[in-house]
């Protein structure tokens, strides 16, 4: 019986439903499904067939009719780099020990930490600081040469020219090794003997290596800075490398160094034109601290080696300047004793071995010798400059006033500070890539080192007798 009260779509609707259930019911679809559940299918299984291998006929070249190769094997056999079994380090305050940030070539690093300890062992002993002398000599430009044997790859070819580029080089102050010290962009800490084979490397660091500092009374520690903000202590005593410095604002560090007098000072340019003062003694920052210097990145810091206490700055901001860190003022401001100042970047500003002049090197090839007695005497020198205007090309002194050396794109450039002009280049045989950071030994005069974007390290000698 149909409900009271139905519209005509309603009736429609329900005589459709009737109608649809009596065409399902005739088809008798439920009873043939119950029937399909039932029905059990056997499943035949098929023998594997073995596919045969086939017979590979080994032919010579004489028979293909190919010419053979008669280059042979290399003159020089080349070591490779084991399969990097080192997993990056998560970004951590605590110590990494050495073992675990090992990733040179040999098993161990134990042969490097004992004669690292022992050559510091030697400078701090008493007798040894006597024999220090200050290095006066003049070196004949003539007798520097690059002995093939004094070249190396400190970082491996897999890491590239964007990560293995050498950014950062530095000798050990000793004088009873010729160890130096180099820092890549990948942040890889690389540390060879010249003139041994090996090469220790390590990997403190995630990032762009902005800073080393090794001090002359302290050779067991060496302190690296990064653009993550971090700065690291290798202590080869304790085998660690120990955090003395991590940048609260998360800004990048992008030079470091330290004054001649005191061993546990460190001068950090961090964010944008600040300095950061660091006791490690006490390991934290003394007070006052931080000093805004600049108004973009500093690059460089250097301290008057005749005065520790001056200190000169090279920032982006086209700006280098003198400061006396012992005059910070009631309120913690530093005012600059000198201002110089550029049309482009600064790259560089160093002050020379007597500490009376600075060589600034800026980004528009352009080498000013700023001296006299309130170094208000200045000269300008142009050199070739790298193509790439991401390499940071920057002119040092060598052992006494009278030289510049920088680097170009097809040799190395000698500045004489007394003609003001180019005198002399360092050709390189067999070069790979030019180099274009140096540094020059502090006790061995005609000992210069320059780093690659290769990766190299390349050591000129002078046969010169001192």
């Amino acid at each position: 019986m149909e409900p009271p009260n139905l519209t005509d779509y309603e009736r429609k609707r329900l005589e459709n439903i009737r109608r649809n259930n009596e065409m399902m019911a005739a088809l008798k679809l439920q009873s043939k499904a119950s029937q399909l559940r039932t029905t059990r299918v056997k499943r035949t299984v098929k023998p594997k067939t073995e596919t045969p291998i086939p017979t590979v006929i080994r032919s010579s070249l004489r028979t293909r009719g190919i010419t053979p190769d008669s280059n042979g094997l290399p003159r020089k056999i080349t070591r490779r780099t084991p399969i990097d079994k080192f997993v990056n380090f998560v970004q951590t305050l605590d110590p990494i020990p050495m073992k675990d940030a090992y990733r040179g070539i040999d098993d161990s690093d134990r042969s490097f930490i004992e004669s690292l300890v022992a050559v510091s062992n030697n400078e701090s002993s008493a007798k040894k600081k006597k024999k220090k002398k200050k290095i006066e000599s003049s070196l004949d430009l003539e007798s520097m040469s690059l002995n093939p044997e004094n070249t190396v790859r400190v970082f491996p070819s897999r890491l590239g020219t964007k990560g293995g580029g050498i950014c950062q080089l530095q000798f050990l102050p000793s004088s009873d090794v010729k160890m130096v010290v180099a820092g890549c962009k990948a942040g890889d800490i690389g540390i060879w003997n010249v003139g041994q084979s090996n090469v220790f490397s390590y990997h403190p660091h995630h990032a762009f290596i902005s800073g080393i500092s090794v001090h002359p009374n302290c050779l067991s520690k060496i302190y690296t800075s990064c653009n993550d903000g971090f700065v690291r202590m290798m202590d080869a005593e304790k085998e660690i490398f120990d955090m003395v410095y991590n940048s609260m604002d998360d800004d990048s560090i992008f030079a470091l160094s330290q004054p001649k007098n005191d061993a546990n000072c460190l001068y950090i340019a961090e964010g944008s034109g600040w300095l950061t003062i660091l006791d490690n003694r006490i390991g934290k920052c003394s007070s006052p601290s931080h000093f805004s210097l600049h108004r973009r990145r500093i690059n460089t810091i250097d301290f008057n080696p005749e005065n520790p206490h001056i200190a000169v700055t090279s920032s982006t901001d086209g700006t280098a300047c003198t400061w006396d860190f012992r005059c910070t003022g009631d309120k913690g401001n530093l005012t600059a004793l000198k201002t110089f100042t550029y049309e482009t970047v600064l790259q560089s500003a160093y002050f020379s071995p007597s500490g009376r002049s600075i060589a600034i090197t800026s980004r528009d090839n352009t080498i000013g010798i700023h001296s006299g007695v309130n170094l208000e005497d200045a000269a300008f020198v142009n050199h070739e400059s790298f193509q790439k205007l991401s390499i940071n090309n920057r002119a040092i002194w060598g052992w006494d006033d009278s030289y510049l050396f920088v680097g170009s794109n097809t040799r190395v450039e000698v500045v004489s500070t007394a003609q003001k002009a180019i005198v002399k280049t360092l050709e390189i045989p067999l070069r790979s890539s030019n180099p274009h950071i140096f540094d020059a030994h502090p006790y061995e005069v005609g000992m210069l080192a320059g780093g690659t974007a290769g990766g190299q390290v390349y050591i000129w000698t002078s046969s010169q007798d001192f």
